[in-house]
């Protein structure tokens, strides 16, 4: 009887460790939410382009603003896509 317990207490363990490593992976991105444009009237000081990792499986843009506040950009929208453009 022990024995059908200790292997019904391991493999509630190792559920409980596989979930907490799903759960840490999701929170590996930087961005949590993102926006379709730029902020108006603000001037952009850094635009950074992280690439999809096994981390985090989105590209993520994330700016810098002269007063030193940090958004990020959905990488999928033609104005975005045109402001990386620029930058570079």
């Amino acid at each position: 009887m022990s024995g059908i317990i200790n292997v019904f207490l391991l493999l509630a363990v190792l559920i409980c460790i596989s979930k907490a490593q799903l759960r840490e992976s999701k929170q590996s991105c930087l961005c949590r939410s993102v926006r379709d444009s730029i902020m108006k009237n603000s001037r952009q000081r850094d635009i950074q382009i992280y690439p999809a990792t096994m981390f985090c499986n989105k590209v993520e843009i994330v700016v810098t603003t002269s007063n030193g506040r940090r958004y990020c950009l959905n990488p999928d929208k033609k104005a975005v896509q045109d402001l990386v453009l620029d930058m570079m």
